[in-house]
């Protein structure tokens, strides 16, 4: 007699039903971060996003976004979202769009 059979024999008029668990959608704790650096890149200008809690492929999903939206190039390495030039504000904005929020770290 498993559970299922034990739970009718307390509750015989009860009607069993069908019930899905409800998805729960990812919500970010911490503001992302958005900085700008030069160092350790031979010079070249780049706008780094960390802080991000999600999984692998939400991370290149929001890169991607950003990158197709501003047309420009990048990368996503370690959570970390790396693109190219001083893009911060647009950046900040795109993820706002998005529902995130965001921090400015830096001049």
């Amino acid at each position: 007699m498993d559970l299922r059979d034990q739970l009718k024999n307390l509750f015989p008029d009860h009607q069993e039903q069908d019930f899905e668990m409800p998805e729960e959608k990812f919500v970010q704790k911490e503001p992302l971060v958005c900085k700008y650096e030069k160092k350790g890149r031979n010079g070249k200008p780049v706008t780094l996003i960390e802080g991000f809690e999600g999984s692998d492929e939400e991370l290149k999903k929001i890169s991607k976004k950003i990158k197709t939206t501003l047309g420009i190039g990048g990368s996503e390495k370690d959570g970390t979202i790396i693109i190219q030039g001083d893009n911060r504000d647009k950046i900040m904005e795109i993820l706002k769009n998005m529902g995130y929020k965001t921090k400015r770290v830096g001049g």
